[in-house]
């Protein structure tokens, strides 16, 4: 199955969460058969019935820090505006700039550092099993990082069931 984020809807997805930006623009995540064309961002997923799509928005002030992390499902993220570093580490860090999209698998670890001038926040949909549902999702890849202050601040949007 394909995870994509589009700007338009597509009449053959298996599930559709939609986004209206502040200036009109439109996000649509679906689940497909086939990747659509002029997807924002597109990958292969696993996923099964008893799962939740959640859409949230995270914001971080400058210089904010989000340490070495997973989630337990697969994400879309949409930044919205100011910079956002993502280090998998594999040595090949990628700044993000306002308006584009990229995935992130589950259990991927990344270390995301924002803009140190100006605020920075994505709005995603993360794909999670059941047991995730209204929980905090996101889980430190060393336990120290717990103890740091966060922040970064996450605020869900919507979460609904799979219907798979």
């Amino acid at each position: 199955m394909i995870f994509a984020l589009s700007t338009s809807p597509h009449d053959d997805a298996r599930h559709r969460v939609e986004h209206e930006l502040d200036d009109g623009t439109r996000l649509v995540w679906e689940l497909l058969d086939e990747e659509p064309p002029g997807a924002l961002a597109a990958a292969e997923v696993a996923v099964r019935g008893g799962w939740v799509a959640r859409l949230d928005r995270v914001d971080f002030p400058p210089g904010g820090i989000a340490y070495r992390h997973v989630h337990p499902g697969p994400g879309i993220r949409f930044l919205l505006h100011g910079e956002l570093t993502i280090d998998r580490g594999n040595g090949e860090p990628r700044t993000y700039v306002a308006r584009e999209a990229w995935f992130e698998g589950a259990d991927d670890p990344v270390l995301a550092t924002a803009s140190a001038t100006e605020d920075t926040a994505f709005v995603r949909v993360l794909l999670l099993p059941e047991e995730w549902a209204g929980k905090r999702s996101i889980r430190y890849v060393d336990r120290r990082d717990e103890d740091k202050p966060r922040l970064q601040r996450a605020t869900v949007l919507s979460e609904e069931p799979l219907p798979l």
